[in-house]
């Protein structure tokens, strides 16, 4: 497995349509390459702020949409918020994952 931190010369980001009705971009935290063929987008967030609702049905979106036109590589995403993180306490990647569904098992 190896990861790398995602900042403005990586060019990842998605649009998405923020709590002001605008158009905005939006820089996931982490890029993970998993084992097997598996890439997973982490977003990691102290407080939540109000464009996290927006943001994460996106990034699911854009996972789905990459999941459905290829089958090399599967898209996933986590997202993973201090205080549940501090509950948790997650001792391996694997156990994060299978801890921060919320946003991954909602259906908007």
């Amino acid at each position: 497995m190896s990861s790398a931190k995602n900042y403005l010369a990586v060019h990842f980001k998605l649009d998405y349509v923020n709590t002001s009705g605008d158009i905005s971009n939006y820089h996931p935290d982490f890029i993970v390459k998993k084992n097997g063929g598996e890439i997973v987008i982490v977003e990691t967030k102290g407080q939540a702020d109000l464009d996290v609702s927006l943001k994460m049905p996106r990034l699911k979106l854009r996972c789905d949409d990459m999941n459905h036109v290829q089958q090399l590589i599967s898209y996933d995403f986590v997202y993973v918020d201090e205080s549940n993180f501090g509950w948790y306490r997650p001792d391996s990647f694997s156990a994060l994952m299978q801890s921060f569904i919320d946003y991954r098992n909602s259906n908007w």
